[in-house]
């Protein structure tokens, strides 16, 4: 209980007011990184839905403001010029419904704090108090949480114009569309999380970009069964990869450190585990390997090395006599034997 016996406010507010008062006293200035929600939770001890919360609090305030690829900075009216103003648009918008709440509205609004604030901070709440709406409104247009994350993937993988001067052999498109997937893995961080290989979202995009990248391998006349390996293998690949994007762009937000200022961070403590001679193989790559690092040269060298492992695999499929007595020619087209 507060004072005079009044309930205490609920802790989303009790830290939401907190942020507001450093954003007051100066000790956070405009443009400055507010706690992201799973700072929140550490730094307060509350679920990540309460910290959810609290950011979704201080945007309806418009004291913050999704940034993608940065996180929710400090968007005070009294510190940015026209902040006043667009302060006043918000909360007219607020009060008169300004601007129709579309399905579009909304997904684009979902995707903007998932680039933002990642994933997890992406709730019903949230979008309703980014728009100035209640919740129960975005039910009428989605139906669910469900259903505004195929929606979300959809509208990215929509986003994507594919090479117009595209490779036509198996391997370079291959190739192409796992680097396009990458790219687009990189600018949504949150993206490789919220697909699924086992359950597949139904985005129509996403279905039209591997139909692109499978057309040479399926002129090549492999089964159904081949090919449907073949695809999946790859986008899994690339998708495997990506699910560190977000969790390296969380501990960045996190840290205030990119992966190159923390790496050097551990470098003594990484010393004093080889220092003892023990881990001989693991020391030669930690002191020799002469080039950098990182989740691209990952990417990059386990596609190459995956491609060069199903060109045997596709040629043999190519000799190998279908059922019902037909096998692949070399031209892709289908024979009888």
């Amino acid at each position: 209980m507060g004072a005079l016996g009044q309930p205490a406010d609920p802790p989303y507010l009790r830290i939401a007011a907190e942020i507001r008062a450093r954003i007051s006293s100066g000790e956070l200035r405009a443009g400055d990184k507010v706690p992201s929600t799973r700072q929140i939770t550490q730094e307060w001890g509350v679920a990540m839905a309460t910290a959810t919360k609290v950011l979704a609090v201080l945007r309806q305030e418009g004291l913050v403001r999704a940034v993608p690829g940065v996180g929710t900075v400090v968007d005070a009216p009294d510190s940015r010029p026209g902040a006043v103003a667009r302060g006043a648009r918000r909360a007219r918008s607020r009060a008169a419904g300004n601007g129709a709440l579309t399905r579009e509205r909304i997904v684009r609004t979902a995707v903007a704090i998932a680039d933002a604030d990642g994933f997890a901070a992406v709730s019903m709440r949230t979008i309703a108090a980014e728009l100035g709406v209640s919740t129960m409104a975005l039910y009428r247009h989605v139906s669910g949480k469900d259903e505004l994350v195929e929606l979300m993937a959809d509208a990215v993988f929509g986003d994507v114009t594919l090479p117009a001067c595209a490779a036509t052999d198996w391997r370079g498109r291959l190739e192409a569309s796992a680097r396009t997937q990458w790219a687009l893995y990189r600018r949504h961080p949150w993206l490789a999380k919220a697909m699924s290989f086992t359950r597949p979202l139904m985005s129509p995009h996403a279905i039209a970009q591997m139909d692109w990248a499978m057309r040479p391998v399926h002129e090549l006349g492999l089964p159904p069964g081949a090919l449907l390996h073949i695809m999946v293998t790859v986008a899994g690949y690339v998708r495997g990869v990506a699910v560190g994007l977000e969790d390296e762009a969380d501990a960045e937000q996190d840290t205030g450190m990119t992966y190159d200022e923390w790496i050097e961070t551990r470098a003594a403590d990484m010393e004093r585990i080889l220092a003892a001679g023990d881990f001989p193989v693991y020391e030669r790559m930690f002191r020799g390997a002469d080039e950098d690092f990182s989740l691209d040269s990952m990417f990059a060298f386990g596609l190459a090395r995956l491609l060069d492992g199903l060109e045997p695999f596709i040629a043999a499929s190519r000799r190998r006599p279908a059922p019902g007595g037909r096998s692949p020619s070399r031209g892709g087209a289908v024979r009888r034997a």
